[in-house]
This record gives structure tokens, C-alpha cells and sequence, in this order.
């Protein structure tokens, strides 16, 4: 098995991480509320931003497998956090699909599997995931 991501410490509560198939990198930075400057993605934003990106990719994938023309479509996402513990508690993903006439069987087909992506999957079921389709 080999490394996905390569990160660096770079101080003051800073990370630089290399995806190391593609070279690209992304740095973190902790939220101001967290002792942090806020100048970057946190890490709990990425975690937000890794399951609206896996819900797009999923329904992206079945819309191709059923030629259902989702390009364009836009993620709002919003992460919520609890005080005690600190951690994400909630995870909203509102989806703005462009303004074309779905057929309704094409729109439950691509709502349904926006549960079954690998991250949404994956988060712990006390992180609520809320989604929200705007067709």
C-alpha cells in the first residue's frame, strides 16, 4: 500500500499536504476560533467540503450512467460545530441543480444515492447529514 498525502507541520497551527499521485497540495489552517488565523481550510472544513465533493462525484456518476445533464450543478455546504465535545455535528449539503426540466424519475434516481457515497459512509452516525435538493 502506498502514501496518499504527504504533510508538513509549518507552525502556528499551519499544515501543507501533498497529494502525492497528482502533486497538488492544500494547505490548512486552524478556524480563529480555535486559536487559529482562519487563512485557510481547517480541517473540519475539509471534512465538510470531502462530503459534498463525494455526494457531487456520486451523483455525477450515476447522471452519466443515465444521461441525466447535471453540469453546472452548485454545493452549498455548511458545517456545524459543537462546543462539548469539540467536533463536527452537523454537515449540511444543499445542492442547486441548473434550471432544466428533470423528469421526476431522474431526480429520485440521482437523489438517492447521495447517502451512499464513500464519505457519507464513512462519518460516524452522530454527524448528522442533511441534504437538500434545489431542482
Amino acid at each position: 500500500m502506498s502514501v496518499t498525502v504527504k504533510t508538513k507541520y509549518l507552525g502556528e497551527l499551519r499544515t501543507e499536504n501533498q497529494h502525492l499521485q497528482s502533486g497538488e497540495v492544500i494547505i490548512t489552517d486552524a478556524p480563529v476560533d480555535n486559536r487559529g488565523k482562519g487563512e485557510a481550510f481547517s480541517p473540519t472544513d475539509l471534512l465538510a467540503t470531502a462530503l459534498g465533493d463525494c455526494v457531487m462525484t456520486i451523483m455525477g456518476i450515476k447522471a452519466m450512467d443515465n444521461n441525466i445533464d447535471i453540469k453546472g450543478t452548485e454545493l452549498n455546504i455548511t458545517k456545524i460545530m459543537n462546543d462539548s465535545p469539540r467536533r463536527v455535528k452537523e454537515i449540511i449539503v444543499e445542492v442547486n441543480f441548473p434550471k432544466k426540466a428533470y423528469a421526476d424519475k431522474d431526480k429520485l434516481l440521482i437523489e438517492r444515492v447521495a447517502s451512499s457515497c464513500p464519505v457519507a459512509l464513512s462519518l460516524h452516525p452522530d454527524v448528522k447529514q442533511s441534504f437538500i435538493f434545489n431542482w
